[in-house]
């Protein structure tokens, strides 16, 4: 008869971690949050690390060239989304490793014959008011001038009026050129009083731009992730069907990592891909692989030669394969099945597999639960969709912004290669919904948030690195009683917003 896996399948909105003691040193300054990415052997350092514990989904509404970019400033890593052609994704991992760090891609770009009105539109879409003009209004056609707020008045120009007759023209520009350093940039820009600097190539087409504003937080990042050349590090997904021709385009790009994108990664198509790299490339190509619930299917990759791990079927939330299918584990009990079958590896092999817990996570406390529970990273996707660097729109719904959110199995996205059974190469049905998300303002602002949560919680445990986490923590399972007692209860909560009260 079938296997029944004994005990219940719990989430992390079951689970709560206990205190312990804290000292003086536990203070939140003080957490370390450096994290393996690939796997290593005992007593060996791994060849790449995170500095946080943070990776954004291979997808189509989430990690793009903008997200690539945002997440390593910040020390994690987007895995650029394989559900376009292989040349197309090369170009975004291409665009991710040139670009240098302080030089922004313009996304508010003007030709010469817009008008005032399109430039007012263009600000209130993007919040951007410095704009380069081009001769194709692409961000980097040939420069032919810049408009910044100082160059029309919105309460008496011509809203008609076009933005050749008021831009400041290229003649006038200082500009840098492609091989500037960011030190010599600022540099011009403090020399010149200047609050920006386009840089040209030798055509004299726009490559970034530099902002005065952007020095001192290019300062202030300093677990940017960078590769030995100083250039940003970025992940690229593949699928099982067209490695042979993805896996060359993705290096010769210049990607660090890959991963296998698959909804269930305990299958002889994976190990196919990974067989396939190891002959062409041996072990300096790192490639995660996945997805699994359970230790089985851990051990089944990381003997297939994976570098890291991914865990979770099912609990994302834009994913309906629990329900359409049947397959999948509550994410708590898949992530403490594989991590404990990960420590048992590493005893017999001495090869130590990093795991990336993948879906489940609602609240940034899920984060520290997971981390808790043996995840060496996460591999997020709800979570960075919300953000101004997502490649999706950010549209209004009933008085508030959104942003849209789809899954890779859902019509939207039709990406069969993530669901392949070795079939049709077509979609049969869906397992991912369209939908969307609140709006959440800038990465930066909602990381530096959420980090700052992990490391208080792991005060809270006496704990100052991740691995020291996963040694000291001490979780509790709760009752649905005691989940409702963990909020909110038996008082009437403001509405700070809409509320007037009236004292006696």
């Amino acid at each position: 008869m079938a296997m029944f896996f004994p005990g219940e399948s719990h989430t992390f909105s079951e689970y709560l971690l206990v205190p312990g003691y804290s000292s003086s040193e536990c203070v939140p300054a003080n957490v370390n949050l450096k994290t393996p990415l690939v796997k290593y052997r005992r007593g060996e350092e791994p060849s790449i690390s995170l500095n946080i514990p943070m990776v954004s989904a291979i997808m189509q509404s989430v990690s793009g060239e903008k997200m690539g970019i945002a997440l390593a400033t910040e020390g994690g890593m987007s895995f650029i989304y394989g559900n376009q052609t292989p040349e197309s994704e090369a170009a975004m991992v291409k665009a991710v490793k040139d670009h240098k760090a302080g030089f922004v891609i313009s996304d508010s770009t003007l030709t010469p014959d817009m008008t005032m009105q399109d430039v007012m539109d263009l600000k209130e879409k993007t919040g951007h008011s410095t704009m380069p003009v081009t001769e194709d209004g692409t961000a980097h056609g040939k420069l032919l001038g810049i408009v910044t707020s100082r160059d029309y008045r919105p309460s008496r120009d011509n809203p008609q009026m076009k933005v050749a007759t008021f831009m400041t023209p290229r003649e006038q520009l200082i500009v840098g050129d492609k091989d500037i350093t960011l030190k010599r940039a600022n540099d011009v820009i403090w020399d010149n009083k200047l609050n920006a600097l386009p840089v040209v190539d030798e055509n004299d087409h726009l490559v970034g731009i530099v902002f005065r504003k952007d020095y001192d937080s290019h300062k202030s990042n300093p677990n940017e992730l960078l590769d030995a050349n100083k250039r940003y590090m970025v992940g690229a997904g593949i699928n099982t069907r067209d490695y042979e021709k993805r896996v060359p385009l993705l290096l010769e790009a210049g990607a660090d990592v890959l991963c296998i994108d698959s909804s269930e990664g305990f299958s002889e198509w994976q190990k196919r891909t990974i067989e396939w790299i190891r002959a062409a490339y041996g072990d300096e190509v790192k490639v995660g692989a996945g997805n699994v619930v359970d230790g089985d299917g851990f051990r089944f990759l990381a003997d297939c030669g994976a570098d890291f791990v991914k865990v979770g079927i099912g609990g994302g939330s834009i994913c309906i394969t629990r329900e359409t299918k049947g397959i999948g584990r509550g994410q708590a009990t898949a992530l403490i099945d594989v991590c404990r079958a990960r420590d048992e590896y590493f005893e017999e092999t001495g090869v130590y597999v990093p795991v990336c817990s993948d879906g489940g996570i609602v609240y940034d406390y899920h984060m520290t639960l997971a981390l808790a529970m043996g995840a060496d990273f996460m591999m997020l996707g709800r979570y960075f969709a919300r953000f101004d660097e997502s490649p999706t729109a950010r549209v209004n719904v009933n008085g508030q912004y959104m942003k849209e959110y789809w899954g890779e199995g859902s019509a939207r996205a039709r990406n069969w290669q993530r669901y392949d059974l070795g079939g049709a190469s077509k979609l049969a049905f869906e397992e991912g919904v369209d939908s969307y998300v609140p709006y959440a303002g800038s990465l930066k602002d909602g990381v530096n948030a959420t980090l700052y949560k992990i490391k208080s919680t792991m005060c809270n445990c006496g704990s100052l690195s991740i691995k020291e986490l996963q040694q000291k923590a001490r979780l509790t399972l709760v009752s649905s009683t005691s989940i409702v007692e963990g909020g909110a209860h038996d008082v009437v909560v403001k509405d700070r917003n809409h509320q007037t009260v009236s004292y006696q």
